[in-house]
């Protein structure tokens, strides 16, 4: 570990998280927020953390990122991606344990355009025979 900080992007629906990864004592920013008061919601914070939590680096590092886009789901996610990016540039060796637990694919999931015709993107007005 010669260089000190590590950078990554992650993407998830319309969210992009730029993050920042150096070795420290475990703070978690988001926004110029911590983590906890950014995310709101429990299973967000643990869903955008689960990468520290997988390669056992959950106080021993200091996560600095900017999110913008899309809503606080994506957002987590993006983060997450990108947490583990730059993990596996901070150490290679992490690579296979975060490639196993899938946190390095990218969810390629979009939202569905709206049709001409129809009121969203999959539904129809209701049929009338007469």
């Amino acid at each position: 570990m010669e260089q000190q900080n590590f950078a990554a992007t992650g993407r998830r629906k319309e969210s992009v998280a730029r993050v920042e990864l150096k070795p420290g004592k475990g703070k978690f920013v988001i926004n110029g927020k911590q983590i906890a008061a950014y995310l709101t919601r429990e299973t967000l914070v643990n869903h955008a953390q689960r990468p520290l939590e997988v390669t056992e680096t959950m106080g021993k590092v200091d996560v600095r990122c900017t999110a913008t886009g899309g809503g606080l789901s994506g957002q987590a996610g993006a983060v997450r991606l990108a947490v583990a990016r730059a993990l596996v540039a901070m150490n290679p060796d992490f690579h296979r344990t975060l490639r196993s637990g899938g946190y390095l694919t990218r969810d390629p999931r979009e939202v569905e355009r709206k049709k001409y015709g129809q009121p969203k993107a999959r539904k129809r007005f209701q049929y009338s025979k007469r």
